[in-house]
């Protein structure tokens, strides 16, 4: 019996020591306002540029119905994330500080695993290889405005630039310790998301500007729509980290951590919306379907603004990648101290984390056009992990009245979820065979 005692308590003392050193768990002493700015870091993505792009593929109508309804789903979805972290009522002092332990509590131990952790690897390290090429094609950009006179640079070697400060970065410890560099790249995407819609706007209206749907063909414009909708998709992925997010800040019975957390997320929401909703509406009405898939390139002018603009997306998407990349940091060096018996240390930080930096950016200069593969994996991803995979696991735990209001909005937003899910990979796949016919490696 005593023997039964010692082992379980230094089984409970080794799970300690290791929360204590994982990224995640390891510090607790976060305020409310470092759920804002980690929020806003991981939500307003480079992918903002994107939307008046999105729009020429939607139109006006489709367009804000989608750019409004994901907002509105996905604020809904998140405040579900929120509340579930602690379930005081059916497991008092439990905190789900990972996506995958709530999954595993809603779905069982081995099916939650299953369900969660493919589709949350694949969106945290798909944004991270895609933001090593945005970081890469931004430095470029950058390069290229200011230094007209100079010879071409290939795009791998800018890639490569912006890869080497995550080899240092990445060794910052948990998700407290890099809240300096996510407060700076929240400040960024606010910035450079003003600069494109209010030089957009003092542009003006373009003379014979059209808002036809662009394609050559109907089934064009019908796979682009499918493409615009991942792309809508993509830019409201912050929901693979929120949980990791909250994990930080301290909680009690008295004080529960989903007061100051949810204070955060709505004011990372309205940030969303004040950066969203100009860029993707006034970008759109200005230039129609000339618009550019990124455009700070349809802008041009003034020179030495659009420069600054593209800096600022890449000390945006460096904040952007540490944040995405902090949870899988915390589930590589915890399977590696469980399952391979490593003991935690600053070596194996310093091996696994490297290597995890190393992989994305070798694979970012491998295949530059990987924003049509996240499209077509996206979709299986991106769509279930923040459209609807928390309304199955609300209604599984929380068990709401059945066709009671709750019920009813969940369902909604599961059906509504499960379409996007099912469309936007089609474009996705569509973009990938038509790059794969032009594509050289190393390019």
């Amino acid at each position: 019996m005593g023997s039964e005692r010692e082992a379980t308590a230094a089984t409970s003392d080794g799970k300690k020591t290791l929360d204590d050193w994982l990224p995640i768990t390891s510090s607790r002493n976060a305020k409310w306002w470092y759920s804002a700015f980690h929020n806003v870091t991981a939500m307003v993505g480079a992918g903002v540029l994107s939307l008046p792009y999105a729009m020429s593929h939607l139109g006006w109508g489709p367009g804000v119905t989608v750019m409004v309804l994901s907002w509105v789903i996905t604020l809904y979805t998140l405040w579900q994330m929120v509340e579930m972290h602690e379930i005081p009522e059916k497991v008092p002092g439990k905190r789900f500080d990972r996506y995958h332990e709530l999954g595993q509590y809603a779905f069982g131990d081995r099916l939650g695993l299953w369900i969660v952790v493919p589709q949350q690897l694949i969106v945290q390290v798909g944004v991270n290889i895609v933001y090593m090429v945005t970081g890469g094609k931004s430095l470029q950009k950058f390069h290229n405005i200011v230094c007209q006179d100079c010879s071409n640079i290939k795009l791998s070697y800018f890639i490569m630039i912006f890869g080497s400060v995550h080899f240092v970065l990445s060794q910052l410890p948990n998700f407290n310790s890099i809240s300096g560099v996510s407060l700076a790249a929240a400040v960024m995407s606010l910035s450079y998301s003003t600069v494109a819609w209010v030089a957009a706007g003092g542009k003006g209206k373009h003379p014979g500007t059209e808002y036809s749907m662009l394609g050559t063909s109907e089934s064009d414009k019908v796979f682009n729509f499918f493409t615009a909708l991942g792309d809508v998709a993509f830019a409201y992925a912050g929901h693979n980290v929120v949980l990791e997010i909250q994990a930080t800040i301290p909680s009690s019975p008295e004080k529960p951590s989903k007061k100051p957390m949810w204070k955060g997320v709505m004011v990372a929401y309205f940030v969303v919306a004040i950066c969203y909703f100009p860029v993707a509406f006034i970008g759109y009405y200005i230039f129609g379907n000339a618009v550019d898939d990124n455009i700070l390139i349809t802008l041009q002018k003034p020179k030495w603004l659009i420069a600054a603009a593209n800096m600022f997306v890449v000390i945006h998407v460096i904040g952007s990648y540490q944040i995405y990349a902090m949870p899988v940091f915390d589930m590589v060096e915890s399977v590696a101290v469980k399952s391979f018996k490593f003991s935690p240390s600053l070596m194996l930080r310093l091996i696994s984390r490297s290597t995890y930096v190393a992989v994305t950016m070798i694979a970012a200069i491998c295949v530059p056009f990987f924003g049509g593969l996240l499209g077509f994996f996206g979709g299986f991803a991106f769509a279930p992990t923040t459209y609807f995979l928390p309304c199955i696991m609300w209604l599984a735990i929380k068990k709401p009245k059945r066709f009671g209001i709750s019920w009813f909005v969940n369902w909604i937003c599961i059906i509504l979820g499960v379409m996007l899910m099912i469309l936007a990979p089609i474009g996705g796949l569509r973009s990938i065979i038509l790059s794969a016919k032009t594509y050289k490696f190393f390019s």
